[in-house]
């Protein structure tokens, strides 16, 4: 029997595995680092905005951190450039598309027009407008980037930070104490929503951000006062 010698896959094709393998692989390590370590040491991502920078609000978003039992592991301030905010968002049309319709229900339920502001109702023309205002507002000042360690972190810095939406943020919250943008008040101004601080959806997506945006740097570990 003879075989034919594989033909080497298209150059986008290949390019498109080499992204899956990768993330396929960082979905394997989280699981692994999850089943072997213990909950304590679990990782997040947060990243102070530029609305947050220029508010001093820094040393207490650590603070309400730190008060809750969760480790700073990693930290710095920076000035992005617009390509590494770029990469940092979803560029898949589908969620592109999904930022125009949050947009168009936002107008809806406060009467507002779209034409008005930007000459279309069509979603998928308005999600590309406000994914540029978002770029546009995080390369506006320095940021500061953190890696936050303890238990269920992912899910306690969320709580912390309070709803993406600040006016609709709980006081107590970081959002709800110290914002209280809108999206009506933002797509009038056409500009993004100001709310303080990014912080990592789910662990997976932590993974994935902390390599991003610290790749190889390392993220120090240490025992709390008492512990």
């Amino acid at each position: 029997m003879r075989f034919r010698r594989r033909q080497p896959l298209p150059h986008s094709t290949s390019i498109n595995f080499r992204v899956y393998c990768r993330h396929t692989r960082q979905l394997a390590d989280y699981f692994y680092i999850m089943a072997t370590k213990n909950p304590k040491e679990e990782r997040t991502y947060v990243m102070v905005k530029p609305d947050g920078v220029k508010k001093g609000l820094v040393g207490e978003i650590i603070k309400r951190f730190e008060q809750r039992d969760l480790k700073i592991v990693a930290l710095e301030m920076f000035q992005p450039t617009a390509e590494q905010i770029d990469n940092h968002y979803p560029k898949d049309p589908a969620w592109i598309t999904r930022l125009g319709m949050k947009t168009l229900g936002t107008y809806e339920k406060y009467g507002y027009d779209p034409m008005e502001d930007f000459g279309t109702k069509n979603a998928e023309v308005i999600g590309p407008h406000v994914r540029r205002w978002v770029v546009d507002y995080m390369v506006s000042a320095p940021l500061v980037k953190m890696v936050v360690e303890g238990t269920h972190a992912v899910d306690m810095v969320r709580k912390i930070c309070g709803p993406t939406l600040p006016y609709q943020a709980d006081m107590g919250t970081i959002r709800g104490d110290f914002s209280n943008d809108s999206p009506a008040v933002a797509n009038a101004e056409k500009r993004a929503v100001a709310n303080i601080v990014h912080a990592s959806e789910t662990p997976e997506e932590a993974v994935h951000e902390i390599e991003y945006w610290f790749g190889k740097s390392m993220l120090h570990s240490y025992k709390r006062h008492g512990e």
